[in-house]
């Protein structure tokens, strides 16, 4: 399934595109499986979990809304602030994240801290599939990549350990420019960062958030999801750079 946003077609053999921007997580990446990072973070606070207990841990902390489970996120009044900043605040993304996992049923003392580590640590991140082979393809034809990612820490340690950092040509981290997908000034950001039009962007991503690109004129493309390690429809943004449906 593709879902395609797009002002026009043209020139030059490249369909319009001469740069692409990439989301990162559900996009380029996937969290490891929950189950896996609260067996980790269990063993971090010094207890060894049997399968069961593990499973409905991640249960239970999935149902909050963890990053990546696909749940609406399920946020309290004492944590709202710092959830509403955590895209635009190091100390406020932890504490979002930490204090959303905490108020799961069962989770005892120090396992929320060590499951957001988890969640910041290059370990706890795996590439999707087809991620490697679409971004060599794309720096083969010479088209600049940017990474535009909602996000409230650097996710150049983690791209680096998946091997994938070096393809990257701007990083655009709305913590660090101070805009958040949709907004139209962390787009043209990255256009500016790529000395690109924005008419002549592909904006790759996972969200509607990631759509909201489509308000500066660039194309949107955004991948179903997908679980760790599988294949996410990335071959298809290869088409859409040359002007293929």
């Amino acid at each position: 399934m593709h879902r395609d946003s797009s002002p026009g077609d043209d020139d030059a053999g490249r369909g319009g595109v001469d740069a692409v921007l990439f989301d990162f997580h559900g996009t380029l990446a996937q969290l490891e499986p929950l189950t896996r990072a609260v067996a980790l973070a269990a063993e971090v606070c010094g207890k060894q979990l049997s399968p069961l207990a593990v499973t409905a841990l991640a249960d239970a902390i999935g149902a909050q809304g963890w990053l990546g489970s696909g749940m609406e996120p399920r946020v309290r009044p004492h944590f709202a602030e710092a959830w509403a900043d955590r895209d635009l605040d190091e100390d406020s993304h932890r504490e979002a994240f930490t204090e959303l996992a905490a108020q799961a049923h069962g989770v005892f003392d120090g396992l929320a801290e060590a499951l957001y580590d988890r969640l910041a640590s290059p370990e706890g991140w795996v590439a999707f599939a087809d991620t490697f082979s679409t971004l060599v393809s794309l720096k083969a034809q010479g088209y600049p990549i940017a990474l535009v990612s909602n996000i409230g820490f650097d996710a150049r340690p983690i791209l680096r350990r998946l091997g994938i950092d070096r393809f990257i040509d701007a990083w655009v981290l709305s913590y660090e420019v101070g805009y958040c997908k949709p907004d139209e000034k962390i787009f043209y950001a990255a256009c500016h960062a790529l000395d690109v039009e924005p008419s002549r962007v592909l904006m790759v991503g996972d969200t509607m958030a990631d759509a909201g690109a489509a308000r500066i004129g660039a194309r949107c493309y955004l991948v179903p999801h997908a679980e760790a390690g599988r294949a996410v429809g990335l071959d298809a943004v290869l088409r859409l750079v040359r002007g293929g449906c």
